[in-house]
């Protein structure tokens, strides 16, 4: 017999009147560069508590054997969860079933022509069959403005890096 999952106990009402972030997750991954000493071409991303345990490999498409996942996949998979994850919430809360939704997350990688730097493009396909757009539109648009993120593709995320000691 396998344990029930349950739905997670967030809010989407704005009841938070903080005066700093108040982290309610924290996560650590760790990535070695592997046997190239390149994370992204060899490396080996594992989670602190071990759920997460897998190979590195560049996509064909940028040289590499494409014989692993890549961080763009990593980030793709990121984005569609919570964004998915949000919508539901949504749709719970205006009676509506979720259970028909998925959200199709395609992340480019490619050069930024203002510096000749990288970037990533994103793009979210949301599949809700049988939903009203003029339904739907709203709930999309409130979805967006919970999931962290669409608020990091939006307005940027707070980040440090840090040499260790």
């Amino acid at each position: 017999m396998t344990e029930r999952i349950h739905l997670p106990d967030l809010s989407i009402e704005k009841d938070y009147d903080g005066a700093s972030f108040s982290p309610i997750y924290t996560t650590t991954v760790t990535v070695h560069g592997g046997a190239v000493s390149h994370g992204r071409a060899s490396g080996k991303a594992r989670s602190s508590d071990g759920a997460l345990d897998l190979d590195l490999r560049m996509p064909a498409e940028l040289g590499g054997d494409g014989q692993g996942t890549n961080p763009e996949q990593l980030f793709a998979a990121g984005f569609a969860a919570c964004y998915h994850g949000a919508l539901s919430l949504v749709a719970r809360r205006e009676e509506l079933d979720p259970s028909t939704i998925s959200v199709e997350a395609t992340v480019a990688f490619g050069r930024d022509p203002a510096d000749g730097g990288y970037l990533l493009q994103v793009d979210l396909v949301v599949k809700w069959p049988d939903i009203d757009r003029e339904i739907a539109a709203p709930l999309l648009e409130t979805a967006d403005s919970l999931c962290p993120y669409a608020r990091m593709a939006w307005q940027g995320t707070p980040t440090t890096i840090t040499l260790a000691p």
